[in-house]
């Protein structure tokens, strides 16, 4: 009877709030998860896809020598696309990022359209020769989506994992990840649209050195923007804001520009990409803007400290 008053009178145990990401590997963008950690299954498709999507750019690569100018600008976007890919289904698998996984298989669904353009107005006489690449292709292409579709399906944990049980934490870790993939995002179409740019006809030499200059400017941007967001430091976060307006005015000038000029050339097609990304690129800034604002006011709520400081990576100096 006395060991039972024993027992019941014991007190319950405390809940562990602590975040549980020991075993995690500490990056710039956050806490990844060791390959160890994933299946069997996981393992097999990380792999074929990273071969696969090294083999899409040897091919981008192989191609970009004998195209046209319309083409070659079009081969070197989808080249930019899939070196981007390979950062995306690494993070999405390791840091169970859904939105990059989801942007990878939109990639991946655009290459695939694309090969399937290319055969179609292939000759009758050429289309035997690349018959196998196009179905290798398809298959490759409809396995990658397959499985990522499955991976984005699954549960997630890293939340759980880096911020610990507190839902406050859970959801500023959220809006910290969708924060990065944005910056991916943002990166990726600005460096695209610089090439369509210095891709049209109509614009001047003046235009194209701004271009080129455009890819120094948004490396430098996504530079300021990250340690910003990982120091914490909200006078950079300024600046990073303030460097997205003279990009908007200019994006708006070319956009009136190339609208201007419409139809004078033997093809559109250039012109509506460019216009397309000039949209797309708007709707990611966005959002960015928008993720930024609720990491802005998360500033000094402990999410920086259960990232990173019991990996000893960043200094509170």
């Amino acid at each position: 009877m006395e060991g039972g008053d024993d027992s019941g009178a014991a007190a319950p145990p405390l809940p562990n709030l602590t975040p549980r990401h020991r075993q995690l590997i500490p990056t710039p963008c956050g806490p990844i998860k060791p390959c160890s950690e994933l299946s069997f299954p996981v393992k097999i498709y990380f792999c074929v896809t990273i071969l696969s999507l090294l083999s899409v750019i040897g091919l981008t690569i192989e191609t970009l020598v004998r195209q046209t100018e319309e083409d070659f600008t079009i081969s070197l976007i989808q080249l930019v696309g899939v070196v981007f890919c390979v950062y995306y289904v690494t993070r999405g698998i390791l840091q169970e990022n859904r939105q990059e996984l989801i942007v990878f298989v939109l990639s991946i669904l655009l290459v695939m359209f694309r090969s399937i353009v290319n055969f179609t107005v292939l000759s009758a006489e050429q289309k035997p020769k690349l018959l196998a690449r196009f179905i290798l292709i398809l298959l490759v292409g409809s396995f990658d989506v397959i499985c990522a579709i499955i991976l984005i399906q699954s549960q997630s944990m890293m939340a759980f994992r880096v911020g610990g049980a507190l839902e406050s934490l859970q959801s500023q870790y959220f809006m910290l990840n969708l924060c990065f993939s944005m910056l991916t995002f943002d990166l990726q179409a600005q460096l695209c649209l610089c090439i369509l740019l210095i891709s049209l006809h109509e614009i001047t030499l003046l235009h194209n050195i701004i271009s080129a200059t455009g890819v120094l400017w948004a490396c430098l941007k996504v530079t300021i923007s990250i340690i910003a967001i990982l120091k914490e430091l909200k006078p950079l976060v300024w600046i990073f804001l303030s460097q997205n307006i003279p990009e908007v005015v200019y994006l708006v000038y070319l956009l009136y520009t190339v609208i201007r000029e419409w139809g004078k050339g033997n093809s559109y097609t250039l012109e509506a990409a460019f216009i397309t990304g000039s949209c797309i690129s708007v709707a990611i800034k966005s959002v960015l803007f928008w993720a930024l604002t609720h990491v802005y006011r998360s500033f000094g709520q402990g999410l920086r400290e259960r990232m990173f400081s019991s990996y000893g990576r960043i200094d509170d100096s």
